[in-house]
């Protein structure tokens, strides 16, 4: 079912939507948008030894303010060639596996090994429900590039909207949006962006059917909606 737009004001809103694994995506975005991709979500590089000089013999994540100052975002790529796995499909069941957020038939635990024996020190990986700060930065610049000055937002668990002026917003202002799932709008309904839970993927969705140009504009790692993609798009691994 299609999601309504709601108009609050001058500023126009879009309502988190929960997408179903019973229909193809496409077929649930809301009103007005015609093409999606799946953002993959980088994994992180902190410099070597940081672990070990943050705290003695202690496995600790990095902040997002450490990751943007230290950091840089590995791809699925360069982790698909260090596991020895085959796929993107086969990437994300193993990282979905890692954090029990399959149902026993479909848990690769054989996946998740490869994985786990591929991670170096000072390698993370990627944080699930939420994007790494490289990504949200790449989601800033293609809205600012694109004339965006103003964003709403739509959180379902925290029972949050509103908006915010996009110059005042920068990637770790965005984190604090949300602890899990939020929708990201411009205030032309131009594009949108979400995060999934249980995940480690973003949905961008498009107003036009440019989403192949305006993916490699900013260099995202991506799986572009086809009429026949679903949201458990990795179930065939």
């Amino acid at each position: 079912m299609k999601k309504q737009i709601k108009q609050k004001g001058e500023s126009l809103m879009l309502d988190y939507i929960w997408l179903d694994d019973n229909s193809p995506i496409l077929d649930q975005l809301p009103h007005n948008f015609t093409s999606a991709a799946i953002l993959l979500h980088p994994f992180v590089q902190m410099p070597m030894g940081w672990g070990q000089n943050k705290r003695e013999n202690e496995h600790i994540y990095p902040t997002d303010e450490e990751i943007l100052k230290y950091g840089k975002p590995v791809s699925w790529d360069a982790i698909i060639n260090k596991s020895k796995l085959s796929t993107y499909e086969e990437l994300a069941v193993a990282l979905k596996t890692s954090i029990a957020a399959l149902r026993r038939e479909y848990a690769r635990e054989d996946l998740a090994d490869k994985l786990k024996s591929s991670m170096e020190s000072d390698l993370y990986y990627l944080d699930e429900d939420f994007p790494t700060v490289f990504l949200v930065n790449d989601l800033l610049n293609l809205l600012s590039s694109k004339g965006a000055k103003k964003l709403s937002y739509s959180d379902p668990i925290l029972d949050k909207r509103g908006n915010i002026e996009l110059k005042n917003l920068n990637a770790l202002g965005v984190s604090e949006l949300s602890l899990k799932e939020v929708m990201i709008t411009d205030e032309n309904m131009d594009f949108s962006f979400m995060n999934v839970y249980d995940s480690f993927i973003t949905i961008i969705m498009a107003k036009g059917n440019d989403i192949n140009n305006i993916v490699s504009s900013i260099n995202l790692e991506a799986i572009v909606c086809s009429k026949n993609t679903y949201i458990n798009w990795y179930s065939k691994a």
